[in-house]
């Protein structure tokens, strides 16, 4: 290609550090400038990545500098300004999740973009995670026959103590909505990627570590429109099984008609056939880099794929709605011990 594509990026919290390394390894792009409010931290960057161009003020880097694309790695709170900033320049956008605070405030911002002809990639990376792209590929060949069920059981350990969480993402412990909204979240994406569409959900929240606002542990049970059902069963507290806890932050286990599949904190996946007491390694190519199989890699680079070259694109602000529809039916769902119908045409 003659024009690489010139990207600037938003925040230099915890996580924007995997956002900023893999930006520096995609061949296409040039990173050209960084915006933080503190502008210090975002100095540190532009040292580390050779970017030339720092910013404290936002509307002067989008005046000042011509881009292609924005990638906003900051808290929720700043998602709706700093889209809708973009939305002014023809700007291409990726943005971290959670989207918005509210179901209201994405509805509110999709419809801005609509409106604008923009285009809005959420940074939803669990499922680029070589592990999940690895199953996606199993239910796309029959592997499993008819799908009955998944469960995943999410088990981070990182969630006792007053000082849970204070060591890489703080403002955790103060999140009124916590475990879906900002974990959750993850697994409900994996979970549409990998079966498709929820017909309804039931839920039931608790909150295990006084020291913190929201929700850390709960249950969460999926019906979906084919029939699947889904279990996700979730706990910030305990632990599980794995060199890193990190990497697939738990384990999963799918089941059909004609095998079973079991998925370790490893990222290893066993495969067993019905009528079976034998287990398979399932043999495929990633590697143990980054943030969990350098996922955070495979998002950009299949937003740049898309714009230099077309492919289809995941992800975008308009079905990530989906998501956050199957969030608020969680949370609807635990105040209300009832079953939650989804509609199929949201």
């Amino acid at each position: 290609m003659s024009k690489k594509l010139r990207v600037a990026t938003t925040g230099a919290g915890y996580f924007s550090q995997f956002q900023y390394n893999a930006w520096s390894k995609i061949e296409e792009v040039d990173l050209v400038a960084v915006f933080n409010r503190t502008r210090s931290h975002a100095e540190d960057y532009a040292k580390r990545y050779n970017i030339p161009a720092v910013y404290d003020d936002l509307e002067a880097m989008l005046n000042e500098t011509e881009l292609d694309i924005l990638d906003i790695i900051t808290p929720p709170v700043t998602h709706s300004d700093y889209v809708r900033a973009a939305l002014n320049h023809d700007l291409t956008v990726i943005c971290q999740k959670p989207f918005t605070p509210t179901l209201a405030d994405a509805q509110s911002l999709v419809a801005d973009i609509e409106a604008k002809g923009a285009t809005v990639v959420i940074h939803e990376n669990f499922r680029f995670m070589p592990w999940f792209r690895q199953l996606k590929s199993m239910i796309d060949e029959g592997v499993f026959g008819d799908l009955y069920q998944v469960s995943f059981w999410l088990r981070t350990g990182d969630g006792q103590g007053p000082e849970a969480y204070l060591n890489r993402q703080p403002y955790f412990q103060t999140m009124e909505r916590f475990l879906i909204h900002e974990t959750g979240i993850h697994v409900i994406d994996v979970f549409r990627f990998l079966f498709g569409e929820v017909s309804s959900i039931f839920a039931q929240l608790g909150k295990l570590n006084p020291v913190i606002a929201g929700e850390d542990s709960g249950i969460v049970l999926f019906n979906f429109e084919n029939g699947t059902r889904g279990l996700f069963d979730a706990n910030r507290l305990v632990d599980h099984k794995a060199e890193n806890r990190r990497l697939v932050h738990g384990e999963m286990l799918i089941e059909g008609s004609a095998a079973s599949a079991r998925l370790t904190g490893d990222g290893d996946i066993f495969l067993r056939s019905h009528d079976s007491n034998d287990e398979q390694a399932v043999s495929y190519d990633w590697e143990n880099i980054e943030f969990a199989g350098d996922c955070v890699r495979s998002i950009q680079q299949h937003v740049v794929d898309h714009l230099i070259r077309g492919t289809p694109l995941m992800n975008t602000a308009r079905d990530y709605l989906k998501n956050i529809q199957i969030e608020e039916a969680v949370y609807r769902s635990a105040e209300t011990g009832a079953c939650v119908a989804l509609r199929s045409d949201n």
